[in-house]
């Protein structure tokens, strides 16, 4: 019989898990499968960590949480569960039951028609006129950037088969973009469309700076188009230059020397100037990138865990709960 994990990342969603867990178990329940749920508490500082001691508690093995030493982000939470999962094949969603959880059924019947990744793709019914254009004009644009493809509208509700799973861990970058980490393994994948759902309850945390900022992450990580900017925005700058000094002259030639073009001059300057802050910034990203993965820390650092299976953590996380462990 398929084993079946889910891997659900957690931050500050005490008014939602219990609903939620109570809405998985009963659709799993009724599936021809072992099953496990995986929370893992992304350094809540609400009362969500108790809730999963008390769920944990009333399930036992079919429950593991992992608890974070603080918050360090959705990306390490699904690396986490991810890295504790033991099923054949692995469902990741959120716990605020905008992942509707009957669906994993039909992501099941995927599965054994032999996908690798069986993706929910949302439609964007029900959201906001201006966000709904504004990601769709991202996508097209990044897509022509990026050296991957990433699809409007599908985020991180899917299931991975093991071999996927164990292809996402053998990749150690420290910076992850798991959109892009998803198309980049590939495997046989499917999409299937669901209606887009409103949170049962608590609020999202995803703000515009959160937004602008994975936009950012997403146009950055899998490629190094943006430094090319520099090098034809350089030339052409050179080629506007040259025609320029050449205007120049042939009217001094012809009509003598005219007042100087101050204003001709500070635009120029300012031009060029705030081209050079856009590129510094550009490469100084890049190389903050550099920067973090040189340092090789963890992704994250476990305070509590419960039915977890240590050796699958990194080792910084191992003397995090073995110290606990010892008290």
């Amino acid at each position: 019989m398929t084993k079946l994990s889910v891997v659900v990342p957690c931050y500050n969603e005490e008014a939602v898990i219990d609903s939620f867990d109570a809405e998985i178990r009963r659709v799993l329940d009724a599936l021809p499968v072992e099953y496990e749920v995986c929370y893992v508490d992304d350094g809540s500082r609400d009362g969500t960590l108790g809730k999963l001691r008390t769920i944990a508690a009333a399930y036992g093995e079919q429950t593991r949480y992992v608890s974070f030493s603080r918050n360090f982000g959705k990306e390490a939470g699904m690396l986490a569960g991810l890295k504790e999962a033991t099923g054949d094949a692995v469902v990741i969603m959120d716990a605020d039951l905008q992942h509707p959880p009957e669906l994993i059924a039909t992501m099941l019947e995927h599965y054994r028609q032999g996908h690798d990744q069986v993706i929910a793709r949302r439609t964007r019914e029900g959201d906001k006129k201006v966000r709904s254009a504004l990601s769709r004009l991202y996508y097209r644009g990044v897509n022509r950037w990026v050296d991957v493809e990433l699809t409007d509208g599908v985020g991180d509700f899917r299931l991975l088969s093991r071999p996927a799973v164990d292809a996402l861990l053998a990749l150690p970058e420290y910076n992850r973009f798991s959109k892009g980490l998803f198309s980049w393994i590939g495997f046989d994948t499917v999409h299937f469309d669901y209606q887009n759902a409103q949170r049962e309850a608590g609020e999202t945390k995803w703000k515009f700076g959160s937004l602008l900022n994975y936009g950012m992450d997403g146009l950055i990580s899998f490629n190094n188009r943006p430094l090319r900017i520099g090098i034809w925005l350089g030339v052409s700058l050179v080629g506007l230059t040259v025609l320029y000094a050449l205007w120049i002259t042939a009217m001094a030639i012809t009509n003598g020397i005219d007042s100087p073009g101050y204003v001709t001059l500070v635009a120029m300057i300012a031009g060029i100037g705030g081209v050079q802050m856009i590129m510094l910034g550009l490469i100084g990203e890049y190389i903050g990138r550099i920067y973090y993965e040189t340092k090789r820390r963890p992704h994250f650092l476990v305070k509590e865990a419960h039915g977890v299976t240590t050796e699958r953590m990194p080792e910084a996380s191992e003397a995090v709960i073995v110290e606990r462990s010892s008290r």
